[in-house]
C-alpha cells in the first residue's frame, strides 16, 4: 500500500512512497541520452540527502489474469526520470512521488518536455525531435509549442532545422562532438551535401571554431555562387580582384545586386580603401 508523508501546508498535492519495481517509464520520454557520470553523482547526493523532489507519476490499475482476481496497480513515470533512475543505480526500495491521474499522450510528453527543458536535461537533438512529434503527432503550431516551454517561435524553428542534417551530423550534436553553433554553417551547405560533409570533417579534425566553420562555409556558398555568374560579370569579378589583391564577390538579383569585399586584417583594409579611395594629397 502507499505510504503517505507529511508535507508543509502550502504543497497542495500529497506525497506518497511507491516501491521502484513498480515505477514504468514514460513512453514518450523525449530524453534518450543519460550521462553515467552524472547519474552517479546525483545517486551519491540522494544516499546522502535523500530525494529532495519527488517524482510525478500516474496510477493504471491492472486486472488479473483470471475471474475473481484482485486488481494489481502499477505506476508510469511523468516527470523525474533522472531521479528514478538515480535511486535504482543505490538500491532504494522506495521512492517519492505524487500520483497524478491517468491523462493524454499529448500531455505525458509535453510535462515530461518541460521538466526536462527547464533542467537543461535534453541536448538540442532530443529538443528538436520532441517538438516535431508536439506538432506532427499532437496537432500544436510552432507557437503553440514555443508559448510551452516559455521560447520564442524562432527557438522553436531554428531546433527543428536541426532535424534536417544528416543523421551522422545530428549524433554529433546530441554527443556534443561539436556544438549547436556549428549546424548554422553545416545548414547553410544544405543544399550541397559533398560540401557539407566536408565542413563536417574539417570542424573535426580542424577543431574549428563556430566563426571559423561559418567562415569556410560563406566562401563556399559564394564559390557556388561564383559558377551561377554570367561571364561579363565574372570577368568583371575577377578585375576587380586583381586590382584590390583580395576575394571580391558579386550576388545578382535581376538588375540589382551586392558586392562583398573581403579583408583580413586592418592594414589590409586600410591598403584597399586607399585603392578605392585614394587619401587626399596633403599641401604644404
Amino acid at each position: 500500500m502507499d505510504e503517505k508523508i507529511n508535507q508543509p501546508a502550502k504543497v497542495k498535492e500529497s506525497v506518497f512512497w511507491i516501491e521502484l519495481d513498480k515505477i514504468k517509464p514514460n513512453p514518450l520520454q523525449p530524453r534518450r541520452e543519460f550521462d553515467e557520470n552524472s547519474l552517479k553523482e546525483l545517486a551519491e547526493s540522494i544516499r546522502e540527502y535523500g530525494v529532495l523532489q519527488p517524482i510525478v507519476v500516474i496510477r493504471k490499475e491492472l486486472s488479473g489474469e483470471g475471474a475473481g482476481q484482485a486488481l494489481s496497480v502499477e505506476y508510469e513515470l511523468l516527470a523525474g526520470e533522472r531521479r528514478l533512475r538515480a535511486a535504482r543505480i543505490i538500491g532504494l526500495p522506495q521512492i517519492p512521488a505524487i500520483i497524478r491521474d491517468d491523462t493524454s499522450d499529448k500531455v505525458k510528453l509535453e510535462l515530461a518536455l518541460v521538466e526536462n527543458l527547464q533542467r537543461a536535461d535534453l541536448n538540442p537533438i532530443e529538443k528538436a525531435r520532441a517538438f516535431k512529434r508536439l506538432i506532427e503527432q499532437f496537432g500544436l503550431r510552432q507557437a503553440d509549442v514555443a508559448e510551452r516551454i516559455g521560447k520564442s517561435r524562432e527557438v522553436v524553428a531554428n531546433t527543428l532545422r536541426l532535424l534536417n542534417l544528416p543523421e551522422e551530423m545530428q549524433q554529433a550534436v546530441a554527443s556534443g562532438k561539436i556544438t549547436e553553433g556549428h549546424t548554422r554553417p553545416l545548414l547553410m551547405l544544405s543544399g550541397h551535401p559533398d560540401d557539407q560533409n566536408q565542413l563536417y570533417q574539417n570542424i573535426l579534425t580542424s577543431s574549428l571554431s563556430v566563426r571559423e566553420a561559418e567562415r569556410a562555409a560563406r566562401n563556399i556558398a559564394r564559390e557556388k555562387a561564383r559558377a551561377f555568374l554570367d561571364p561579363e560579370t565574372r570577368a568583371l569579378q575577377e578585375r576587380m580582384e586583381s586590382a584590390l589583391g583580395t576575394r571580391v564577390h558579386i550576388e545578382k538579383r535581376g538588375p540589382k545586386g551586392k558586392i562583398y569585399i573581403e579583408f583580413f586584417s586592418e592594414e589590409e583594409l586600410k591598403s584597399i580603401s586607399d585603392k578605392i579611395v585614394p587619401a587626399p594629397a596633403s599641401f604644404i
